[in-house]
């Protein structure tokens, strides 16, 4: 009786070992296809879409409440893709923008300098590094015509490899941008022209980063973390764009939420 249980039984549980472990082994996979996600621009040149805003500019919230419409848009992350630059320039007037820092407001003079602006002002939108005003008349940004190679970012958990299929024959000194956005954040102002309001912003720059890319030869490549901020909070998502060394003018873009 012993033997013939023993004949029974190993077969069973081998049976039952090989079932679990192609049960985990599926499972295992089927994760890491949840953790691996991909951001592509396509062909097409992605307009890249700069606001330059404050907490501390009465006329600002018109602009930021435009680029917050954005997010219900079919056009968004596969046409353009939007960020807003807080600047620091008018916390001096008594209220201090916690989402502001001096490097945003060093790029839009830089976009001034280069001839993108007349001047730099809030709320100071910009499409592909230049000054744009479609938004006052509730355009939505437009995707350009021309080619521009594809730019794919591959997040695998707090990591991001990048590749961009560049149009030109030539190497050339390109960096990729990335900013981490904040979505859905809300402050009560309490001085300053907007005492009294609560103003909510979406597609917020809470960090930026840049990386050099490498020329290879599937194109160019590079590889960092998502930017952190100790203020993100909530909703996030990811903004990246390459330019040459030394431009503020982006050749693509693509970007998507977290």
């Amino acid at each position: 009786m012993v033997s013939q249980l023993q004949v029974f039984f190993l077969p069973t549980v081998r049976l039952a070992a090989l079932v679990f472990f192609l049960l985990a082994v599926c499972q295992s996979a089927t994760g890491a296809d949840k953790l691996q996600r991909i951001f592509s621009s396509g062909e097409q040149r992605v307009a890249l879409i700069e606001l330059f805003t404050s907490e501390g500019c009465s006329s600002c919230p018109p602009a930021d409440r435009w680029l917050s419409q954005l997010k219900s848009d079919p056009g968004l992350w596969k046409d353009y893709v939007p960020i807003a630059f807080h600047v620091d320039y008018w916390d001096y007037i008594g209220w201090e923008d916690r989402f502001a820092r001096p490097e945003y407001g060093d790029r839009q003079r830089r976009h001034a300098q280069a001839g993108g602006a007349p001047a730099v002002y809030t709320p100071g939108m910009f499409r592909q590094a230049r000054d744009w005003q479609g938004w006052r008349g509730g355009q939505r940004p437009q995707r350009d015509d021309s080619e521009a190679g594809v730019l794919r970012l591959i997040l695998e958990g707090d990591r991001v490899r990048i590749h961009f299929d560049d149009r030109q024959s030539q190497a050339r000194d390109l960096n990729v941008y990335l900013a981490l956005l904040g979505m859905n954040l809300e402050t009560s102002v309490r001085a300053g022209e907007n005492r009294g309001r609560t103003l909510r912003h979406d597609f917020v720059a809470l960090d930026l980063v840049s990386v050099r890319l490498r020329w290879t030869a599937s194109g160019y490549e590079a590889s960092t973390r998502i930017p952190r901020s100790r203020l993100a909070t909530g909703e996030l998502a990811l903004a990246a764009w390459a330019s040459e060394a030394g431009s503020l003018e982006p050749i693509q873009s693509a970007g998507g939420y977290l």
